[in-house]
C-alpha cells in the first residue's frame, strides 16, 4: 500500500504480463494455424498450431532480449500479431484470387501463382512500424509458414530472400515513393532468385519459364502497392508514427508552424535553433534525429497564445511582466505546456511529440521569478508554485529537447560569443539540469552527456561566428531622420567612442 493506495507488487505484475503475453501467441499462433490450413484435418491443424506457437514463442524471447519496449506496450505486440496473420491471410488471398483467374484464363499454373504471393509485404510494413531486426525474424518465421502452406521446398528461399530485399530497401526511408522503389527493388531479387531457380530445374529455355519471371516481376510492385495502402492504416488504427510520418511534420508550411512564425516570431526561430542542436545531438547518441528534430519545432507551440509574455517575442522594451505578480508571471509561463498540450491534440500530433511538449521542461525552478518573489516578499516563497509540473523527461529525446532549449535560450545572454564561453555556458546550464535531477528517469548515460556537450558546442560556434566589420557603417548606432541610409558616416556621431567601434565589428 503507498500513499492509502493498493499497488501491485512487482511478482503480480510480472505474472500479468506474462499471462497477457501467453495469451498473445496462443491466440495468434491459433488464427496463424487456421490460415495454413487447405482442408478441414484436425491433426494438421495440431501440427500446424504447434509450429506456430514455437516459432512465436522464439520470436517473443527475440523480442524480449533485443527490443524489450515492444514487450511493455500491448499495442506492439498487437501490432505485430496481426501483421503475422494478415501476411498469411493476404497471401492465401491472392492464391485464391490468381487460382479463380487462371480458371477463367487457362494460363496461371500453380507452381507460376507462388512467385506473385505479397509475403515480403509484411516484412516491409515491419521494418516501417518498428525496426530491421524484426523483420529480419519476421520474414525468417512468414517464410517458413508459407513453405508449410505450399509444400514447397524452393519457397522459403525465396520468400525469405524478397522479405530480405524488402525490409533493407526501407531501412533509410524518408518518403513514400520509397516504397516503390523498395517495390522494385524486390521485383529484381525475385527475378534473379526465380532465373537460378528455373536454371537448376533446367527449364529456364524453356516454354514455361516465362510466366514464372512475369509473375516474379509483379510481385514487387503488387507489395508496394499493398503496403501504401496498409501503413496509412496501420498508423491511424495503432496510433503508430513512421518515419514517413515525421517528414511530413518537417514541412514549415504546416499550420501550426506558419502559426507560430507570424504570433511568436522568436519562438519559431528559437525553435528552429533547437532542432539544429537536438539533431547533431541525436545521431552522436544513437537517437532517431528525425524524431529529436520534429520534436523540437513543436516543443514550444503553446506560446502562440499569449506571445508577448515571452522575452523572445517582445520587440519593444514594455515588459507585460512588469505590472504581474511573480506568481502570476510563472503561472503564465509555466500554461504554455497545457497549452501546448492541447494545440497538439486539436491538430493531431503524434503521442510522442505530445509526450516532449510536456517533459521537455520536466519539473524546472522558475528561477528569475522565483527569487523576485523572494526578494519582493523577504521570505522564501513556495518552490512548488514556482516549478513547471512535469513530469521529467522519460526518453532520450525528450531529454535532449530539455537539454537544447536550456542551452539555446542561456546562449542569447552571451554578450561576446567567443569559443571558449559558448564551451563553459554549455557545461554549466547541462550540469544545472543535470544536477536538479532532471535528467533521472531518462537513459541517458555519462558518455551521453559529454557528446551533447560536445555538439552543442560545435553548433552554437558556428551559429554565433564572427564576421569583419564594414567599413563606413556603424550598425550601432540608431538612425536619425532625415540621414542618408549608406552614407560615408554610416549615419553614425562623428564623436562615437571607440568601445562603440569594436562592439559594432564584433556583431557585423
Amino acid at each position: 500500500m503507498k500513499n492509502g493506495v493498493l499497488t501491485k507488487s512487482k511478482r503480480e505484475l510480472f505474472s500479468e504480463n506474462m499471462r497477457r503475453d501467453i495469451a498473445f501467441l496462443v491466440i495468434f499462433s491459433f488464427f496463424a494455424a487456421i490460415m495454413l490450413m487447405s482442408d478441414l484435418s484436425v491433426n494438421k491443424f495440431i501440427g500446424f498450431f504447434s509450429i506456430c506457437i514455437v516459432l512465436l514463442s522464439i520470436y517473443y524471447r527475440d523480442i524480449l532480449r533485443y527490443s524489450p519496449e515492444y514487450i511493455r506496450h500491448r499495442k506492439y505486440l498487437l501490432l505485430l500479431g496481426v501483421l503475422l496473420v494478415g501476411t498469411i491471410f493476404g497471401a492465401r488471398l491472392a492464391d485464391y484470387f490468381i487460382s479463380s483467374l487462371s480458371q477463367v484464363l487457362g494460363y496461371i499454373s500453380p507452381e507460376t501463382a507462388m512467385y506473385i504471393l505479397p509475403i515480403p509485404a509484411g516484412a516491409l510494413l515491419v521494418t516501417l512500424l518498428f525496426d530491421f531486426h524484426s523483420a529480419l525474424f519476421f520474414s525468417f518465421i512468414t517464410s517458413l509458414l508459407a513453405g508449410l502452406w505450399l509444400a514447397e521446398a524452393t519457397a522459403p528461399l525465396y520468400f525469405f530472400i524478397g522479405s530480405l530485399t524488402a525490409s533493407f530497401g526501407v531501412i533509410r526511408c524518408k518518403k513514400r515513393s520509397d516504397i516503390l522503389k523498395a517495390g522494385l527493388l524486390v521485383s529484381s531479387i525475385n527475378v534473379l532468385i526465380v532465373t537460378v531457380l528455373l536454371l537448376i530445374s533446367k527449364e529456364l529455355f524453356t516454354g514455361g519459364a516465362v510466366s514464372p519471371l512475369i509473375a516474379a516481376a509483379l510481385s514487387g510492385v503488387i507489395v508496394a502497392a499493398i503496403v501504401s495502402l496498409a501503413l496509412p492504416l496501420l498508423e491511424y488504427f495503432f496510433k503508430h508514427t513512421t518515419d514517413i510520418s515525421l517528414l511530413e511534420l518537417l514541412d514549415l508550411n504546416q499550420p501550426l508552424m506558419r502559426n507560430l512564425l507570424i504570433a511568436a516570431p522568436g519562438t519559431y526561430h528559437h525553435s528552429i535553433i533547437v532542432g539544429n542542436l537536438v539533431e547533431a545531438a541525436a545521431e552522436a547518441v544513437d537517437v532517431n534525429p528525425l524524431l529529436a528534430r520534429v520534436t523540437a519545432y513543436y516543443h514550444d507551440i503553446g506560446k502562440v497564445k499569449m506571445p508577448e509574455y515571452f522575452v523572445e517575442n517582445q520587440a519593444g522594451s514594455v515588459n507585460k511582466h512588469d505590472k504581474l505578480s511573480p506568481h502570476m508571471s510563472s503561472m503564465i509561463l509555466i500554461s504554455h505546456v497545457k497549452e501546448g498540450i492541447e494545440l497538439a491534440k486539436q491538430f493531431k500530433l503524434p503521442k510522442m511529440v505530445m509526450d516532449i511538449i510536456e517533459q521537455h521542461h520536466g519539473t524546472n525552478l522558475i528561477t528569475y521569478f522565483y527569487q523576485k518573489a523572494k526578494s519582493d516578499t523577504g521570505e522564501d516563497p513556495p518552490e512548488e508554485e514556482y516549478r513547471y509540473p512535469g513530469p521529467r523527461p522519460q526518453s532520450r529525446v525528450a531529454a535532449l529537447v530539455m537539454l537544447a532549449d536550456a542551452v539555446e535560450a542561456a546562449s542569447r545572454v552571451l554578450k561576446d560569443p567567443t569559443s571558449s564561453r559558448i564551451e563553459a555556458l554549455v557545461d554549466k546550464m547541462v550540469n544545472h539540469v543535470f544536477l536538479d535531477g532532471q535528467l533521472n528517469e531518462c537513459e541517458l548515460t555519462l558518455k551521453d552527456i559529454s557528446l551533447i556537450k560536445k555538439h552543442f558546442t560545435f553548433v552554437l560556434t558556428g551559429i554565433f561566428h564572427r564576421r569583419i566589420d564594414y567599413p563606413g557603417f556603424d550598425f550601432d548606432v540608431e538612425k536619425k531622420p532625415g540621414s542618408r541610409e549608406g552614407s560615408g558616416d554610416g549615419g553614425g556621431d562623428k564623436g562615437q567612442t571607440e568601445k562603440s567601434k569594436s562592439r559594432s565589428a564584433k556583431t557585423a
